[in-house]
This record gives structure tokens, C-alpha cells and sequence, in this order.
């Protein structure tokens, strides 16, 4: 199955997409969203059902800040 990082992916695997605590595992065949929370805290699950709507566990990955442009 292949990762489409635009509106679909996003859209079918809900929170996790933009949560920090979010790894994605791969298979030959498959692709699985890991909650990195669960590891410490049973109240998460390791391989949530996707999509996830609603989770106290989220939060936002950190954003990635723009190279600072050459002033010459």
C-alpha cells in the first residue's frame, strides 16, 4: 500500500497523522501507525484503530522552521 502524504493519508488515519508520538511501521505488504505512548501508558494502544477522531494523548508535531535565506 502506498503512503500518499496528501489529504487522503491524512484523512484515513486521523489524529496520528500530525501527532508527535506517531511512528510509522513498514512491511513488505503493510503499514502500520504506532503509538508510542502505549509503551508507557496502558491506556493507549499500541496500533490504533485508524482513523483516530479523538485521543488525550496527541500532540502536535513539532513544525519544521524554513531555512534562514542568504542576505548577501
Amino acid at each position: 500500500m502506498p503512503m500518499n502524504p496528501g489529504g487522503d493519508e491524512k484523512a484515513r488515519v486521523g489524529l496520528c497523522f500530525g501527532c508527535r508520538h506517531a511512528r510509522i511501521v513498514s512491511t513488505p505488504r503493510s503499514v502500520f501507525w504506532l503509538c508510542e505512548l502505549a509503551a508507557s501508558d496502558p491506556r493507549f494502544e499500541k496500533y490504533p484503530r485508524l482513523p483516530v477522531l479523538a485521543c488525550d494523548g496527541f500532540e502536535a508535531k513539532a513544525r519544521r522552521e524554513p531555512p534562514p535565506e542568504d542576505r548577501g
